[in-house]
């Protein structure tokens, strides 16, 4: 008789898992309803920048300068910041990740996200074909893409600040090295430095200066929550 109602005395794990093609643009929509909602359900985003099941075109994650289908001589645009936007509803866990950064923390955001009673999201980043590279590397691109700030890792947790802590750790120490010591060791951004020198400094150029507006946008969250609201005693 126990077994047949061990189910429902389970405490059941909810996970929603999907490309960013389908988080940050077809399936937005749906994903969005869901951080909404309240619910204790877990979103994990496997982000390769682009609509790796499709045949490689752009999406809203796809890095600035990056060739994929639609963005054949090199995306001009900045990628969409999901994790911000998911920060805005301040009662939802979010997370960047990059195992290749550093597992630990991927692990904590994990753990993190199963015992926050409400919605949380992971944003993964995930190495890919469509990056043109041999992707046994793919853990030190990973690394690369961290140091180089076009990928922030950190956690953002609720919980934290109803216990009067700073719900905003930041897990990355900002910009340590060059966007093109990352980018230019894939191919879907070397490439068009060969089609278009002049083109390819300005990608490097636009995607250094928001590596950099990200890392101060985060610091600023951070120093939010470590100050006393304005008006209030310190």
């Amino acid at each position: 008789m126990l077994v047949e109602l061990a189910d429902y005395l389970c405490k059941k794990s909810v996970w929603i898992i999907g490309g960013d093609g389908w988080a940050y643009d077809i399936g937005y929509g749906g994903l969005d309803h869901v951080l909404a909602s309240g619910k204790n359900v877990n979103i994990l985003v496997l982000d390769t920048q682009v609509y790796s099941n499709t045949g490689g075109q752009q999406s809203k994650a796809t890095f600035t300068g990056a060739v994929a289908k639609f963005a054949a001589e090199g995306k001009a645009q900045m990628p969409k910041d999901l994790a911000m936007m998911a920060v805005a509803y301040e009662n939802v866990y979010v997370a960047r990740v990059a195992m290749g950064a550093s597992d630990t923390q991927t692990l904590k955001a994990f753990i993190e996200a199963e015992r926050y009673d409400g919605p949380s999201i992971i944003i993964a980043y995930s190495h890919c074909v469509a990056h043109g590279y041999d992707l046994r590397y793919g853990m030190d691109q990973q690394k690369k893409a961290v140091e180089c700030g076009l990928w922030p890792t950190f956690r953002y947790n609720p919980a934290l600040a109803k216990e009067g802590k700073n719900p905003m750790t930041l897990d990355y120490k900002g910009p340590q090295i060059g966007v093109k010591e990352f980018m230019y060791n894939e191919t879907r951004f070397s490439m068009v430095d060969k089609m278009n020198h002049a083109n390819a400094e300005t990608f490097l150029a636009t995607a250094s200066e928001h590596a950099r507006q990200m890392w101060r946008r985060y610091q600023n969250l951070e120093q939010l929550w470590e100050s006393p609201a304005q008006g209030e005693e310190s």
